[in-house]
């Protein structure tokens, strides 16, 4: 693989597994609601889907419907403003950034490990409708 899209990083696939087993037997769930950011534990990832980084593979997840106890639909939350399409633009504390609306993907809330705040309802109810525009059948010539 060539161009922009080459990478030289080796990903840590077996390292993420032992991660990911210790968060399947996570017994204690935090309670999580609609238009929070968390720290979500999402791993180590193949081709484009977006990964986490550090030590427990985290990065910003925003929870966008919650269906029970145990699983939402979450938003990867990046810090870097991307002007690229299915990127929305997002404020949170102070920082600018995008909300990745391609990515996303039901969750355990298993992986939930840091609440970080509340995305601003304004910003939650764009993001919603972004998302709503995304799933409208589009009309054939």
């Amino acid at each position: 693989m060539d161009g922009v899209y080459a990478k030289t990083m080796e990903k840590e696939f077996d390292q993420w597994n032992g991660v990911k087993k210790g968060l399947d037997k996570r017994e204690q769930l935090p309670a999580f609601k609609e238009r929070q950011i968390w720290w979500c534990s999402i791993g180590v990832n193949v081709g484009f889907e977006v990964y986490g980084k550090g030590r427990i593979y985290t990065r910003p997840v925003l929870i966008v419907r919650k269906f029970s106890k145990h699983s939402f639909f979450g938003v990867p939350m990046t810090s870097k403003r991307k002007t690229q399409p299915y990127h929305f633009p997002t404020i949170f504390k102070g920082t600018e950034g995008s909300a990745q609306l391609a990515q996303l993907k039901l969750f355990d809330s298993k992986r939930l490990m840091d609440l970080m705040g509340y995305l601003p309802d304004d910003q939650y109810d764009s993001i919603i409708a972004a998302l709503s525009a995304f799933f409208q059948k589009k009309k054939t010539p």
